[in-house]
């Protein structure tokens, strides 16, 4: 986390994005794990920045970003990736990397609602932007139990302020990269999601 201090993660995240969603507006390519998984990695230390209220996301992201990143040694695409679950009866099974590939997407996907929410909330407070990222993408997902947890763990995010200066960023050129990450990640994630969808294998377990 050390190198957070002269890096600018918001940059490297929102340029891998791009990238990615450059790949999908092509169509004559498939997304590859690899690079995917790569810029899905990029993400992880936004989870630690946001403290105690999202270290079961961070903790659960980063293990299965890994598992992608080690499938991608054996597995080129996206689609393989489910295809061969498919073939194998295992597409629901914990471990699957189907089901690892569903849950890293909630990730990109909550991260997305927080940079929007953040953009058109005024103050200093994570509360709000925060909250409303884990109802819209996480909470439908989670027990009472989680649930629970993490709305008391709300309480000791991070200002913006803080966040910003974890992230090594002022204001204006966050919201650069938080607009650029915003735009690139929606139609990444709707390719995930279309790629469980177009196989019937629904997006919601």
């Amino acid at each position: 986390m050390g190198d957070l201090q002269t890096e600018k993660p918001l940059k490297k995240i929102a340029e891998a994005f791009k990238e990615l969603e450059a790949t999908i507006k092509s169509q004559t390519q498939e997304v590859e794990v690899a690079p995917f998984s790569h810029a899905c990695s990029l993400v992880s230390p936004l989870f630690g920045c946001l403290g105690i209220a999202f270290k079961f996301a961070e903790m659960d992201y980063v293990a299965k970003v890994h598992d992608l990143a080690e499938a991608s040694k054996s597995i080129d695409t996206l689609q393989s990736v489910l295809d061969k679950d498919i073939e194998r009866n295992s597409v629901r099974k914990g471990g699957s990397h189907s089901r690892n590939l569903l849950r890293v997407k909630r990730g990109l996907d909550m991260v997305r609602v927080l940079f929007e929410q953040i953009m058109v909330t005024e103050g200093n407070s994570l509360k709000g932007p925060a909250s409303k990222a884990y109802a819209q993408v996480f909470a439908p997902h989670h027990g009472w139990a989680i649930r629970k947890a993490v709305a008391a763990g709300m309480y000791a995010l991070p200002t913006k302020a803080q966040l910003l200066k974890k992230l090594n960023e002022d204001e204006s050129s966050a919201i650069i990269q938080m607009q650029s990450y915003v735009a690139a990640s929606a139609p990444v994630i709707m390719y995930v999601d279309k790629l469980f969808l177009s196989r019937e294998l629904g997006i919601d377990w």
